[in-house]
This record gives C-alpha cells, sequence and structure tokens, in this order.
C-alpha cells in the first residue's frame, strides 16, 4: 500500500549510539517509500525560527518601490525580489510572490564558465526597511548549509553507503539557496485566480535535498504517492519538510525516491500563505557522465532488493504526473549549465535581458516537443537536458 501521510523522524536519535539503527532503519523507509519526511529536534533554536519568520513577513510589506529596487532581472544570478506571478512551473502560472537567497559569493572572474553567474552576492533589501534582514538569513542559510550536509550523510548510512559517500559533490563553499514566498489567498489574486489555484505546479526538486520551514498555519503543501493520490503535508510545529530531489535519486540508482509535490493556494478569505524552502547545493561543475558513469559507488543490492519490494506492493510502478528528468544526453553537459538553463526556463524575463541566446534555444526546443507532440498525439516525452527539462524546480 502507498503511503497516506508523511513520516516525523527525530534527529536528536541520530546522535546517540543507542537509537542511531533505529533512526537510520525509519530513515530508510522514508527514502524509499515517501520521498518526504518531517524532521524536528535538527539543533537550530525555536528564537531562530521566529525570527527567520518574523523578517520573512516583514519583507512583503516593505514599499513596492524597495522591493523592485532588488528585482531578479536587475542581475544575472537569479536571486532577489519576483512579482506576482512571475514564475512557470509545468507550462502554467506560479501565483506567488518571492525573494531569491543564496549563500555568500563573489561576483565570477574573467573567463568563469557561464553558470558561475549564479554564484554571485545577493540582493538584499535595505537595512533601512529591514535592519535585521540580512543578518537573520545569512546566519539561517550557514546553519542550514551545516545541517544539510550533515544530514546527506546519514543519509548514505542509511542505504548502506560509507557517510562520505556524496562529500565528492561539494565545493569547500558549497552555494545553498533559499527563498521566502509569499501565496496570497484566491480571493486575494482575483482575476489572476480564475486560471487556477496554482502556487506551484506539479515538480520534483532538481538536486540532493531541500529543508521547508512552513511559516504559517495553511495547508497547501501536497505530495503523490505511488497511486497518484495527493497527500497533504501540513505545517507541524518545530519540524522541516525535507524533500528528496531527482540527483539523489540518480546517484543512489533509485532507492531514495524523488517525489512529484505541489502547493495550492490558499482558499478565499484564509490569507496569504507563507513557505520558507531552503535548497541544499551541489558543486557547479559536476558532470553528468560522472554522475552516471562513476556516482557515489554501488547501493548494495540487498538493499535496491527492498526497494523492488515497495515498488511490487505498489503494482511495479508508481502513477506521477512529472517525468523522471534528472539525466544527461542533452544539452547541458555539467549540473551548472543545466540549472542555469533551468532557471532562464523558469524566469524568461531575467533570461532575456542576460541569457538571449538560451532563452532562445530553450523556445526552439519547446517548439520542436509542441510539434512532436501534435505530431503523435498526446503524451511525448522530457526535452533530455538534464534538469533543464522543466519539470525540476526550486519550490514549496
Amino acid at each position: 500500500m502507498s503511503f497516506t501521510s508523511i513520516p516525523i523522524l527525530d534527529l536528536a536519535l541520530a546522535k546517540d549510539p543507542a537509537t542511531k539503527p533505529a533512526f537510520l532503519s525509519d530513515l530508510r523507509h522514508a527514502l524509499m517509500e515517501v520521498g518526504f519526511l518531517y524532521l524536528k529536534n535538527v539543533g537550530i533554536p525555536a528564537s531562530v525560527f521566529e525570527q527567520v519568520i518574523e523578517e520573512g513577513k516583514a519583507f512583503f510589506d516593505i514599499p513596492e518601490e524597495e522591493k523592485l529596487k532588488i528585482e531578479m532581472k536587475n542581475a544575472p544570478s537569479f536571486l532577489g525580489y519576483s512579482r506576482l506571478s512571475a514564475e512557470i512551473t509545468a507550462g502554467a502560472i506560479d501565483h506567488r510572490e518571492q525573494i531569491d537567497l543564496s549563500t555568500t559569493h563573489a561576483e565570477p572572474g574573467p573567463g568563469a564558465p557561464r553558470y558561475e553567474h549564479l554564484l554571485a552576492p545577493n540582493q538584499w533589501p535595505s537595512p533601512a526597511v529591514l535592519p535585521r534582514f540580512r543578518e537573520t538569513f545569512a546566519d539561517y542559510m550557514q546553519r542550514m548549509g551545516e545541517i544539510s550536509i550533515a544530514f546527506t550523510r546519514l543519509i548514505a548510512e542509511a542505504i548502506e553507503l560509507p557517510a562520505d559517500a556524496f562529500d565528492k559533490y561539494f565545493d569547500k563553499e558549497q552555494q545553498h539557496k533559499l527563498k521566502v514566498v509569499k501565496y496570497p489567498d484566491v480571493g486575494v489574486l482575483g482575476g489572476e485566480g480564475k486560471g487556477g489555484n496554482q502556487g506551484v505546479g506539479p515538480h520534483k526538486d532538481s538536486m540532493l535535498s531541500s529543508y521547508l520551514l512552513q511559516a504559517s498555519h495553511h495547508r497547501g503543501l501536497q505530495v503523490q504517492n505511488m497511486r497518484g493520490e495527493w497527500i497533504d503535508c501540513p505545517p507541524i510545529t518545530g519540524t522541516l519538510v525535507v524533500a528528496i530531489g531527482q540527483g539523489l535519486e540518480a546517484l543512489t540508482q533509485g532507492v531514495c525516491v524523488s517525489t512529484t509535490h505541489r502547493v495550492l493556494s490558499p482558499p478565499a478569505g484564509e490569507g496569504a500563505r507563507f513557505s520558507i524552502p531552503f535548497f541544499q547545493g551541489v558543486r557547479m561543475a559536476t558532470e553528468f557522465d560522472d554522475l552516471e558513469r562513476v556516482g557515489v559507488g554501488r547501493v548494495p543490492e540487498r538493499v535496491k532488493d527492498q526497494r523492488r519490494a515497495v515498488l511490487a506492493r505498489n503494482g511495479g510502478k508508481r502513477l506521477d504526473d512529472v517525468e523522471f528528468t534528472f539525466r544527461g544526453g542533452g544539452v547541458a553537459k555539467t549540473l551548472g549549465e543545466a540549472t542555469l538553463r533551468n532557471r532562464v526556463k523558469s524566469h524568461p524575463d531575467v533570461g532575456e535581458r542576460w541569457f538571449p541566446d538560451i532563452l532562445a534555444s530553450i523556445r526552439e526546443e519547446q517548439e520542436r516537443e509542441r510539434v512532436k507532440k501534435e505530431g503523435k498525439g498526446a503524451g511525448g516525452g522530457a526535452v533530455g537536458d538534464g534538469v533543464s527539462a522543466g519539470t525540476a524546480v526550486e519550490a514549496h
């Protein structure tokens, strides 16, 4: 039977040798059968979470002109403010307003690959309007970066790989990203909301793992089980929601499952939903050839057998609204190139200003795919461009 709820794991149990084996067993179950989990007792004080939520919500109350000073299209980094309904997922508009942030990095040097434009300074709101915002989020991203890499080592142990199996994919100063997101309720959206209640369309995350702080009481995040049913993932105080990305599924030969999920805008009259997802980064210079031919080593057959048993119990396959798109063989040869193309696809206004050639290439691919689908009827496959195929995005 496919899952009907999201498991809750206590990270404190992983720090005690007496309870760590049971924790790893529970983690393996979550990785193989769900691809999502709640994580509590992560080591961040409640006061820090409260300040992060307070500052995050306050951002959306500053004057519009202050937000536009740091609009995403002002820089080629895809960091900064995005207006309501400025991003596209699964071919449809996402009804959300947000700011994208990153751990601290300098501008790329001369001759650097184009994707290194993604490694750049943040566009921070002015301290005149939000004096604690920068300090709060720089500290939080630093804390979360350390937690995410430590948790990835636990994932490795849970599937009987060496704890450091994934370390080769992290830079010494690894970039991680974060969003602060506001989803207005359908009533506030007015005419825009008539197109549907898509806060974020169905998608899978791109890389290894993400960690969501649900910053308001609203439901809205839903996870698709193996029968194709949508399962609520409501806020639980004191937890982060961990989602497994397509990169982890690829590296573990399908043992760790990346699960399709979506966000529905709040119903009219319920007010805005706020969320703060943190996205663990991966070394951008990593080549798809390495991921597919070398990777982290072979997962033991007895572990793979457990995953096969999960599939067998569910009819041998999963009903999934989003195809697995983390693969090479396309235009992009590295994760950095694929990530840049994916960002251009999600934010065509930024692409038009800074990467018009990439945007033109993507539109040509989309047109070829449209013609192909019209010729063959419904169906078709992924564009074949690694994580840039458009269904692997960063949002919760």
